[in-house]
Order: structure tokens, then sequence, then C-alpha cells
């Protein structure tokens, strides 16, 4: 491609003045200038969407590391519920010992009364045999009957606290099984929230990737803007005062020659340079009023 060659000095000098430069050369320029533009805008849109889905992604992370830490104090709490749960167990269980125990004492207790019981046959016979000496006998009887009476009595008694014991014993069992249950109920729940826990924690390593990611392509657009800036700042020209090249009266067209009134600018809707608003700005380029070349 052949080199621009434009007096820049002698034309802020002499603005009035014409200079030899090719139009195609002036085109290209100008294309150049606009496209560095359009690409300029672009990627500072795609900055700016990048950064909108960082600040997405931060809010993301947060309500999540939030959402965690609720649910690690469910989980020390569920911890404490079942070390109480625990607690209670075992003192259940003790009770339950200490049951067992009154049940063992009052087995011992039966053999006693199987030797009462003997020795009423024993004192029935005596009395059936010695039936002729019942009045000299009568003092031992009623000493023999109040001996049953009072066997009989303790019998009774024993009877009574066995039941008693007995009626314990179901109840412990029964809160047994209900502590039981309490119990894998807990642990159930406990492993649900660890495996929640676990969830999270993984979530949590993926969006902390992502928004390392989300930084090194914003790094990389924004030394490719840098880039482009500079490139674009290289390119343009110096301000031109009135009469420069660049004015409409100035612009030639490529295909018929014309200049001046015959040129007008319209807008390129092809070529979108930025948003204000909702509202798109576009780049400009020439009609020829005579042939109808656009340029």
């Amino acid at each position: 491609m052949r080199k621009i060659s434009i007096d820049w000095q002698k034309a802020e000098e002499h603005p009035d003045k014409g200079q030899k430069v090719e139009g195609r050369f002036l085109l290209d320029l100008r294309a150049k200038v606009n496209d560095l533009e359009k690409q300029l805008t672009d990627t500072k849109n795609d900055l700016n969407k990048t950064q909108s889905t960082l600040k997405s992604t931060g809010t993301s992370l947060e309500s999540t590391t939030n959402e965690v830490k609720n649910t690690k104090t469910t989980l020390d709490s569920t911890k404490a519920e079942l070390s109480d749960t625990k607690s209670k167990l075992v003192q259940t269980s003790a009770d339950l010992n200490s049951a067992n125990t009154k049940i063992s004492e009052l087995e011992a207790l039966i053999p006693k009364l199987d030797s009462a019981n003997s020795k009423i046959s024993e004192l029935e016979g005596k009395i059936e045999e010695l039936g002729g000496t019942i009045s000299d006998l009568s003092s031992e009887l009623e000493n023999s009957k109040s001996q049953i009476q009072g066997l009989e009595g303790t019998a009774s008694e024993s009877k009574e606290e066995h039941d008693e014991l007995t009626a314990e014993i179901q109840e412990l069992n029964n809160k047994l099984t209900i502590t039981q249950d309490e119990n894998t109920s807990l642990n159930n729940q406990l492993t649900d929230l660890n495996n929640i826990l676990l969830q999270k924690d993984t979530k949590i390593q993926e969006l902390t990737d992502l928004v390392g990611d989300k930084e090194k392509l914003i790094s990389a657009q924004t030394a490719h803007l840098e880039e482009v800036e500079s490139e674009l700042t290289e390119l343009k020209p110096p301000e031109l005062g009135s009469g420069g090249f660049a004015s409409e009266e100035r612009t030639t067209c490529p295909m018929c020659g014309s200049t001046g009134n015959a040129i007008k600018q319209i807008e390129d809707k092809t070529k979108v340079l930025s948003y204000v608003g909702h509202i798109p700005m576009y780049a400009k380029k020439h009609v020829c009023k005579k042939c109808g070349y656009e340029f």
C-alpha cells in the first residue's frame, strides 16, 4: 500500500490551499479511523457487560456464602441437640439398669415365698395328724397362723412391687424406643446437612474459579482497549481550522469527480459507533448527488 504523504504543517499554516493527496488515500484513512472508533466502542461495550457479569457473580457468591454460614449454624444447633439426646439416652439406660436390679431383688424373694408355702403345707398336715391335741397346740396354731398371715402380706407386697416395676420397665422401654427413633432421625438430618455443606463448598469453589477467569478476561480486554486507543491517537490528524481538507466543500466523488454542493453527507446505518441511552450513534458517509456513488 502506498504511504499517505500529507504536509500537516503546511495545512495548518495555509488551510485554504490544497495539497496533492489522492482521494482514495483519504478515504482509506477515514475508513480506518471509523473502524478503529467502532472497534473501540464495541470493546468498551464488551468490557461494561463483563464488569456487570462480574458484579452479578460477586453478589451471587456473597449470597451463597451467607447461606453456607446459616447452614453451619443449623448444623451446630443440630449437633448440640444430638449431644443432649445422647445424654438423655445414657440416663435412661442407667434407669433401666436400676429397674433390672430391682427385678433381680424381687426374683430373690420368690424362693422365700416357696419356702413359706411349704411351711404352710407342713402345718396343715400336722393339724390333721394332731386333731386330738388341738387344745394343747392351739397357741402354737395361732402363732403359726400369725406367721402365715405375715408371709402372705409380704408375698402380696412383693407382687405389687413386681407389678409396679414391670410397668416402669415397660415405660422405660417405650422411652428408649422413642429416643432411638429420634437419634436415627437426627443422624439422618446430620447426614443431609453435611451433604448440603459439601455441595455449597463445591459451588463456592466454582464461583471463585469463575471470578478468576472474569478478572483475567477484563485484564486482557483492558490491555486491548489501551492498544486500540493508542493506535487511534496515532492515526488521527491534528485539529484543523475552517476550510481544512475534511470539510464538505473539499470532498470529491471518486467516481465522477464532483465536489462542493454535489456531495452530501448522510448517516451510515450499517456502522454503529456508540449509544446514547438507547439511541444509536451512526458513522457518516458521503453520497454524490450526480452519480449516486456512496463513499
